[in-house]
Order: C-alpha cells, then structure tokens, then sequence
C-alpha cells in the first residue's frame, strides 16, 4: 500500500467515526436556576391573600370550608418575584406584633392536594428586624418556593 493511499484510507477511517461530544464539567456552588425577574411595570399583579396569626401557624382545619377562612387576613397585590423580605414587611405595616425587633414571622404556602384537601406547607423564616442568619430565606422569592396563583399564605409571628 503507497503512502497516499494509506492516508486516504487515515482520513476515511476518522470521517466515518462518530463526533466526540465535549464531557460536561459540573458546575460548582449553584444552586436551583433562579426564575427570571418579572418587570413589574408591564406584568399584572396577583391576589395573595395572607392570613397571620400570633405564636404559631393556623390549623388545617381553619381552612378546610371555602368563604369561612380565618379573619386575621391581609390581601396584597403582588408578584411571583416578590421576596420573603418584601412580605415581611407589607405584614409589619398591618400587625403590630410583628414590628417587635425580636419577632419571627414563619411563612407557609395553603393550598389544595391531589385529592382536594387542604394541606400546609412551611416555606420559610424571616427576622422582623431584618438580621437574617447565615442561610435565612428572606430573598427566596415566591416562584423560588413554587407559589401558585389562588395559594394562601398563612403567616406566624412569633415574639
């Protein structure tokens, strides 16, 4: 065999093997991908209805007959990028337990299961004064925490 035709025989052999593909190199220290920031002059907002209550969460119970939910309520135009920190305080506005330096207040999404119960579901914790410990929630923001239009948010402020 010449020289010639064993380079062409080379260069046929590479053409017909398939393409490598690049390795994927993992990506280090990131997190979930965060939803795209919602321009707030164009998009609508939406109805949460936020129910607080002093020293601890309401019931399930306390939501299970439509139209009668508890009367502690607060209704707030917003939006799905809105933080824990925002509702924070918008909740500090109407609640005066929750202005104290040392109040907590804890968040939980109310919302119907598969089957159509009521189910609550805790989704994070802010400090009134707004120190947030390392790791807090305050900038998780309502799509972050999988927030669904027509959810309730029940809030417990704890001294």
């Amino acid at each position: 065999m010449s020289l010639a035709a064993a380079a062409a025989a080379a260069a046929a052999d590479v053409q017909s093997r398939p393409a490598r593909l690049p390795i994927p190199v993992p990506r280090m220290n990131q997190g979930p991908p965060r939803p795209p920031l919602v321009d707030r002059e164009k998009t609508c907002p939406l109805l949460l209805r936020v129910f607080t209550k002093n020293g601890g969460h309401h019931t399930v119970e306390d939501f299970s007959v439509r139209g009668k939910e508890p009367k502690e309520e607060v209704q707030i135009y917003t939006w799905r990028d809105a933080t824990l920190r925002e509702l924070t305080e918008l909740v500090k506005e109407v609640s005066p337990s929750a202005r104290r330096r040392d109040a907590r207040l804890s968040f939980a999404f109310v919302y119907p299961d598969r089957r159509g119960r009521n189910v609550i579901r805790n989704v994070g914790m802010t400090q009134a004064n707004g120190s947030s410990r390392r790791g807090g929630d305050d900038a998780r923001s309502l799509a972050e925490l999988s927030f669904q239009t027509g959810d309730f948010l029940d809030v417990a402020i704890y001294p």
